[in-house]
């Protein structure tokens, strides 16, 4: 079986999440333990009790979505083992992608993600910026209207390639505004405003980027086991200075989703089997547009592990 492995991103959060399987498996309830311990607070509480206000906090939910990936992988990894061919994650999912791979301990990984979100709500606050979703628009037509619409004053990106009709924007709120209009006067779908606390994967968090430098530089990094698909780039990384590089880039780089979550099929040669690890099932729901005709499993729930634990 060749794997592609998938780590979804900010959004899958919900309170309660992780917390059957602390109650069902050991190796997942010393997952979360150790983020706890790493991060000196109740991370786990803030999962399973709430308040939603608190756990929406990018500073909490980055490391809660890391966490609640690594907790699954705690349970399937050994499964799994020897079948990944390649990992792939939407935003900070990427860190979760490099904790299944080996590159990182679940601890480590959850210090840098809060750290990340951190940074990128300093950022935000610094200069408020805000995003769109894009829906039933052509990806390039989307970049073009950014293109004229920053033309104009202010910055807007395309932030997040997600599929080939769906687009998230990125920018100061005027120049996202602008490019809003402009779409749907093209032709686009729908437009929908996002609550975010900064402009993401913008220029507008080059701010963050020299503070997530330093840490990553001081991050317990190895090579990962497998190699795991650039947001930045789209391409595999398989050595800790690239994949360092990548995810400070990635910070102010579109997320190439559709481009990850091809690469998969081409570092197998064959057809992958994607697998979906932590809460929700997001990316799935993408890839199965973007690569169709796969097989796709998500595994979030103590149930859904369960299942494909006693499957042959």
């Amino acid at each position: 079986m060749n794997v592609a492995l998938l780590c979804p991103g900010q959004g899958a959060q919900k309170v309660g999440m992780g917390k059957d399987l602390a109650e069902a498996f050991p190796d997942a309830r010393r997952t979360f333990e150790a983020i706890d311990d790493a991060l000196g607070f109740g991370l786990s509480k803030v999962m399973w009790e709430g308040p939603e206000e608190l756990l929406t906090r990018t500073d909490h939910t980055q490391p809660a979505i890391l966490a609640h990936s690594a907790a699954v992988w705690a349970v399937v990894g050994e499964k799994l083992s020897g079948t990944v061919a390649a990992g792939a994650g939407h935003s900070l999912g990427e860190y979760s992608a490099y904790v299944a791979a080996g590159a990182l301990t679940a601890a480590e990984g959850a210090k840098l993600v809060r750290r990340r979100g951190e940074l990128m709500h300093e950022a935000g606050t610094a200069r408020p910026g805000t995003m769109a979703a894009v829906l039933g628009f052509d990806s390039d037509k989307v970049i073009a209207a950014c293109r004229e619409a920053s033309a104009k004053g202010g910055v807007v990106v395309a932030a997040n390639l997600n599929e080939p009709t769906q687009t998230v924007i990125s920018g100061d709120p005027e120049a996202v505004a602008r490019a809003g209009e402009l779409l749907k006067a093209a032709g686009a779908k729908r437009v929908l405003s996002l609550k975010v606390s900064g402009a993401f994967h913008s220029p507008l968090m080059e701010p963050a980027q020299a503070g997530l430098s330093v840490a990553l530089g001081a991050a317990p990094m190895s090579d990962p086991a497998f190699p795991v698909v650039a947001n930045a780039s789209a391409q595999p990384v398989a050595d800790v200075e690239t994949a360092k590089e990548q995810l400070t880039a990635q910070l102010v780089s579109p997320v190439r989703f559709v481009e990850c979550a091809r690469m998969p099929a081409e570092l197998s040669g064959n057809e992958p089997s994607f697998v979906e690890i932590g809460p929700g099932s997001v990316l799935t729901g993408l890839v199965k547009r973007i690569v169709p005709g796969m097989t796709y499993t998500w595994l979030g729930t103590a149930d859904e592990i369960r299942a494909f634990m006693e499957a042959a």
